[in-house]
This record gives C-alpha cells, structure tokens and sequence, in this order.
C-alpha cells in the first residue's frame, strides 16, 4: 500500500519532549485503504508524540463522525466515534510490529508513518452494529420500519392456550399443590 506522506512524521529533527499532530480525516483516506462502509467521514485525529532518549511515545485521540447505513432501516445517518490509543516505538536491528502497542524499527530510522494506526483506530470505533438513532427512540419514519411492524408476530397477552392443557396432566399438577 502507497503511504501517504501527510502521515509521516520525521522524528529525526525533533527535540526531546512532547509534539501535537493534527489531521483532519475524510472519505479519501478510507478510499485509499479500499474501505467502502463509510459513506462520509468527518474524523480529527489529535496525535501526541513524546521523543525521549531511547523511544518515541505516542498517543492517538481520535473523535468525529462516519455516515453509515442502518442495520435496520438501511438509511444512512452520522454515527459518532470516540477512540484513543496509546504506542510506544523503540528502535532494534528490524522491523517488528507483533505487539499492538509496541513497534519496532531499525536503528538509523528517521521517520515514521502513522496512517495504519490511524486507520485502524477509526474502523475499530465504529460499534459492529449500526442502528439509525431514529429507530431507538421511535422517532424515525420509514417504509421498512413500517413494514417490519406490519409483518412482525403479534403477542398476545393471556394465552388462552396454556390454561387448557390436556386434562390427563391434572391429577399431576393436583399433587403438586397438595404437598404444600
């Protein structure tokens, strides 16, 4: 995957002690991962990196929102994400990113890119359900709702049914009641 330079950071020139990092996030940077579940997104990522002798300290706030489309109703709507995460990069003779919150990179290294995190920061706030915030609250008006209600299984609230049982079961249910 092409790496997109507005997410490299070059450590290299930066003094000990603590940057801020600041993107705006559209539907372009989900584009160019080939991610299609977002119709729109509207993401402020806020990165604090902290350059110390030995290793890099990062922390990603993410928060906006992403337009997606109901699991119910499938009409898209803004479905607001919060995520943060906290990375630590140490320097070693290769590259390793095993550890999800630890990265490894060669010695002599003198940038680093972030736009895998901040991806994948994103895509993980998104609840695994989307539900319109209309259909939790009742006030959204749709065809498909409308049309659920209609199809869906009325409950009734007696069941005549279960008061007549097989009368073989009554001598049962009498001893049942006589023991107490």
């Amino acid at each position: 995957m092409k790496l997109l330079k507005e997410f490299t950071i070059q450590f290299i020139g930066l003094k000990l002690g603590k940057h801020q990092f600041e993107y705006q996030i559209g539907q372009e940077f989900f584009t160019h991962f080939g991610y299609e579940d977002f119709n729109d997104a509207n993401v402020h990522v806020n990165v604090l990196l902290e350059k110390k002798t030995t290793l890099l300290e990062l922390h990603f706030e993410i928060s906006g929102t992403v337009n997606v489309y109901c699991d119910v109703t499938n009409e898209p709507y803004d479905q607001p994400i919060q995520n943060e995460f906290d990375l630590v990069v140490n320097f070693g003779d290769e590259y390793n990113d095993d550890e999800i919150d630890m990265l490894i990179i060669p010695h002599g290294e003198y940038e680093l890119n972030i736009q895998q995190y901040i991806y994948e920061l994103t895509v993980l706030a998104v609840p695994s359900k989307h539900v319109h915030p209309g259909v939790e609250d009742g006030t959204l008006e749709s065809e498909i709702l409308d049309k659920l209600e209609e199809l869906s299984p009325k409950i009734k609230e007696e069941k005549k049914d279960q008061e007549e049982s097989d009368p073989r079961w009554n001598t049962l249910k009498k001893l049942l009641t006589d023991n107490k």
